[in-house]
């Protein structure tokens, strides 16, 4: 029986190396040349698109139908509610707060958000905690998360940093919903969840690298839409 006082403390630990990684990142940041500036960007993206590949591989076969219903009206749900400039809006709202004249704060904070938070580890991770009062996978997160943040925040300054706080949000929200109905799901959605956020990740890789302008955020919803998708297709879709 999970208790209501279960906190997501591996959430608050995540924070903190993404703060302490990021901090490390600033002293790196404008000490560093054009050239490798470039190379920096590039095996950042490459790095991603992997990781959002081996995700997106997770595809239960039957459920091709319900992953591409998740991200095309998660994509219009998305595209209605302007997720993508909510999340700009809030991040140049802490930008001029802060009084930071950095071009690519609002970037830093969106490439992280999506980076640290659209992921297995961070979903499966935090319904471990929730559920099971488990935090190995989220641990392992952190200290990955603490990594990436020296490299994005070098490239791509303070935004990186304060990415903490919809991750907050999203990860720590998860764990604390997760400790009331997450024993409830099942292997197949967790797959489907790995699933698109891989590809949402894969995205965000194609912008990073340069060859793309996804609105990535906008998909997020896809990630919502799973489960009453899954469920419908469970119950009136063909039985193969």
């Amino acid at each position: 029986m999970i208790k209501n006082k279960n906190l997501p403390w591996a959430t608050l630990i995540n924070m903190g190396t993404v703060i302490i990684g990021g901090l490390i990142g600033l002293s790196l940041k404008g000490q560093l040349s054009g050239d490798m500036d470039s190379i920096f960007s590039q095996a950042i993206g490459l790095g991603v698109l992997i990781i959002g590949i081996q995700m997106a591989l997770k595809l239960p076969g039957d459920a091709l139908l319900v992953f591409i219903l998740s991200l095309v009206f998660g994509g219009f749900l998305g595209q209605l509610l302007g997720i993508d400039q909510q999340i700009d809006t809030l991040g140049n709202w802490f930008q001029m707060s802060l009084g930071v004249e950095e071009s690519t704060f609002a970037s830093g904070f969106v490439t992280a958000f999506l980076l640290f938070c659209v992921g297995s580890l961070t979903i499966i991770g935090a319904i471990e905690e929730g559920v099971q009062g488990k935090r190995d996978l989220l641990l392992v997160k952190s200290v990955l998360d603490g990594i990436s943040s020296v490299v994005l925040t070098a490239k791509l300054g303070y935004g990186v940093i304060f990415s903490i706080f919809p991750m907050l949000l999203f990860q720590g929200g998860i764990t604390v919903l997760a400790s009331f109905v997450g024993n409830r799901l099942k292997d197949y959605s967790l797959d489907l969840i790995s699933a698109v956020g891989g590809t949402l990740i894969v995205g965000l890789s194609l912008n990073i690298l340069g060859l793309t302008q996804l609105k990535v955020e906008n998909l997020l919803p896809a990630l919502v839409l799973i489960f009453p998708f899954t469920y419908l297709w469970k119950r009136w879709g063909p039985k193969l």
